[in-house]
Order: structure tokens, then C-alpha cells, then sequence
């Protein structure tokens, strides 16, 4: 699996560019710099190159998050930051 986040800093919405095995799923989760889950998404994987918009995220705070991205055993993690 690969997973771009595009760009590390944002506003309302996270830009996802994926490269990975269709028919699987794909796992992500967002939290804080306390380590509380903000926000969850599970999508199905259509297209091996897919991009896609996680949405529903301008009511955080403002600060520091770290994105947890799986499918299957293939797992990353990416530090972001919430701007004005």
C-alpha cells in the first residue's frame, strides 16, 4: 500500500492519492497530538490508483495530528497540521 497525503497541511478536507490492491479496505485514522481519535474512515478500495477526499474535518481545532493509514497488515503513519 502507498498513500500520499497531499499536502501535510490543511484546512477542512485531506487530499488522498492511493496506490494499493483493489477489493480491500482501507483503514484510516486521525488523532490529535493527545493521542484522542478525531475522526475515523473505512473505504473500499475500487481502483488500484484512486484519489479520494476525507471530509468532515473543519470542525477541529487548530494544531497538530497524526494520520494512521492500514489496509491489511500494510500500516503507515504521517504527522499533519490543521491551519487557518
Amino acid at each position: 500500500m502507498f498513500v500520499k497525503v497531499k499536502p501535510s497541511n490543511f484546512i477542512d478536507a485531506l487530499q488522498l492519492e492511493l496506490n494499493a490492491h483493489t477489493g480491500n479496505f482501507l483503514r484510516g485514522v486521525l488523532r490529535d497530538d493527545k493521542g484522542s481519535i478525531c475522526s475515523t474512515l473505512e473505504k473500499k478500495i475500487q481502483n488500484e490508483n484512486e484519489q479520494f477526499t476525507w471530509t468532515g474535518l473543519s470542525d477541529l481545532p487548530y494544531g497538530k495530528y497524526t494520520i494512521e493509514l492500514s489496509q491489511g497488515e500494510d500500516e503507515m503513519k504521517m504527522n499533519l497540521v490543521k491551519r487557518i
